[in-house]
């Protein structure tokens, strides 16, 4: 893949260094030349210095139908921009924003950037989601977080422990992907029995797995 990266120091260096041995053709901008000769001198990869915001500096780099950039700069306006940009005059496929702002996640999304990261964001949902949903073992989001798997133990007192899936009313958009049950994986059909003990991968969309989960959760005494 042509993978574009602009800005970032030792984030865009740990990137560089991962990408060049994924045998990736990279494209290196940074407005930082102190740094700029630091990334190009260790990772022997040529760096172009100037403003990614600019469309002349994007055309100097070569960053014509590229398969990827990486926006890395501390200012998330900048990083909006030169997503922008790249993506409307330079037709590269898909862009990703670092922000530090976690307010602006939805919004630069929203505005047409393909993929936004924050830490503080993520670090916000993955303590939402672990304090909505106890038991629960882990979150995987998948595809800009379109999609969701969620691994989940089912209890001796949950109201599906002992039933065959075919006998199960669920909540609509419920697909059981695998069953754990030590030592075995069992890829689940109408007549499988879901036992206590047993972990099921399950997946979802996001708006639908606190849902989901509760109706798994469900106790023996919850339905009386």
């Amino acid at each position: 893949m042509k993978i574009v990266i602009a800005n970032g120091r030792h984030e865009a260096d740990f990137m560089i260094k991962k990408f060049i041995q994924d045998n990736h053709k990279l494209v290196i901008i940074n407005s930082d030349q102190h740094f700029g000769h630091y990334i190009s001198n260790t990772n022997h990869v040529p760096v172009l210095f100037g403003d990614s915001t600019k469309a002349y500096t994007l055309d100097d780099a070569g960053v014509h139908n590229a398969d990827v950039l990486i926006a890395l700069s501390t200012d998330d306006i900048e990083n909006y921009v030169t997503c922008i940009t790249a993506k409307r005059l330079f037709d590269v496929k898909r862009c990703v924003s670092v922000v530090r702002n976690p307010k602006r996640v939805d919004l630069f999304k929203k505005l047409g950037i393909d993929s936004v990261i924050c830490s503080t964001y993520l670090l916000g949902e993955s303590i939402k989601y672990e304090s909505l949903i106890e038991s629960f073992t882990k979150t995987l989001s998948l595809e800009n977080d379109k999609i969701v798997i969620t691994e989940l133990l089912i209890e001796d007192d949950y109201l599906i422990a002992g039933k065959v899936i075919k006998n199960i009313d669920f909540p609509p958009r419920v697909n059981i992907s695998c069953i754990f049950r030590d030592p075995e994986v069992i890829i689940p059909n109408g007549d499988s029995l879901i036992k206590a003990g047993d972990k099921l991968i399950i997946v979802s969309t996001p708006k639908d797995q606190e849902m989901i989960v509760k109706f798994f959760k469900t106790k023996v005494d919850d339905d009386e």
